[in-house]
């Protein structure tokens, strides 16, 4: 289902009906109310930037559930600082909104990331020189997001849902395909040939082709063929990446395991890979992910120790006496 007026575009991630799509309605609501004519009618300011930013190709080339987590944001900081001038914003402005934020580290950096965007806009607009959250540092993380499931969790979760089951087929889809949950939702049995499965990520629209791993086989060997999509709802209708997430959690509760999440599976086939000495071309071969940074952030949590040991093991072979 999908919600549309003028140029505001947003496909829904809840069921049809549900408390959670109501307030998915209501916030889309919220989002096409931005006064927009207000921002107009005074160029110059932060909030005329916003307005032309939000038609810019920047902001529309963005995934729909993308442009909404950019909007909420963004709105925000337009609360704060919309009547300002462009060319008035300064370091200042920007360090003090940060402070306010200090409780919550990612919000706060959230903050300096979709300002650093909307100034580099204005710089392409020439409403201004330079771009004053160049230099400010971001607050350092108070945790790593989400856990990552350890080899124990792993086991116990297995242990809990037998092959055959629909909690044992969600999660080996996440664990050996290393995809989020939003495109886990979208695979079907129309995307494996000759053992892959073929993924277009719904984030960066990137395809991959990806192997199917003999765990994930003997998965799919036993699952359910009454449906095209492998991951269905009780009504036999697609889940929505939210609707699955809450369904995910429920299944980790049952087994024990409430620090566990879809999410979590993810960074955890990234860390099995780091262990395993994947190079980081090869991890992302199988994220999606383009840069360093974000699979060194995914591989933050491998075993230290393993990693020694491989090493150790190397270094002996290279220099034996």
């Amino acid at each position: 289902y999908r919600f549309r007026k003028g140029s505001f575009n947003h496909q829904f991630q809840t069921e049809l009906g549900s408390l959670e799509f109501m307030q998915e309605y209501d916030q889309c609501l919220k989002l096409i109310k931005t006064p927009t004519s207000d921002r107009r009618n005074k160029p110059g300011t932060i909030n005329a930037l916003v307005s032309l930013y939000y038609r810019s190709p920047h902001f529309l080339k963005l995934q729909t559930n993308t442009q909404t987590a950019y909007k909420h944001i963004i709105d925000a900081f337009c609360e704060k600082a919309g009547e300002l001038a462009v060319t008035g914003l300064s370091r200042r402005h920007i360090l003090k909104m940060m402070a306010a934020k200090i409780e919550t580290p990612s919000a706060a950096n959230n903050l300096l990331k979709k300002v650093r965007i909307i100034m580099n806009f204005a710089m392409e607009l020439d409403m201004r020189k330079d771009n004053p959250t160049l230099g400010v540092k971001s607050y350092p993380s108070k945790g790593g997001g989400f856990h990552s499931w350890t080899e124990e969790e792993i086991k116990k979760f297995e242990k809990t849902h037998a092959i055959g089951s629909k909690p044992r087929l969600a999660f080996a889809l996440m664990l050996y395909l290393a995809q989020r949950r939003s495109d886990v939702v979208r695979l079907g049995w129309q995307h494996t040939s000759r053992g892959r499965i073929a993924v277009r990520q719904m984030k960066t629209d990137t395809p991959l082709s990806l192997p199917i791993h003999p765990n994930l086989q003997e998965v799919l060997d036993r699952a359910d063929r009454g449906n095209m999509t492998f991951l269905v709802t009780q009504y036999g209708r697609p889940h929505s990446p939210k609707g699955f997430g809450n369904t995910m959690r429920d299944w980790c509760d049952a087994a024990g395991l409430p620090d566990c999440s879809s999410h979590g599976l993810r960074k955890a086939a990234a860390r099995r890979m780091a262990e395993a000495g994947c190079t980081t071309k090869q991890i992302a071969a199988m994220t999606g992910h383009k840069t360093l940074s974000e699979i060194e952030r995914y591989t933050r949590e491998a075993d230290q120790a393993h990693l020694a040991d491989a090493a150790i093991l190397k270094l002996t072979d290279s220099f034996k006496n």
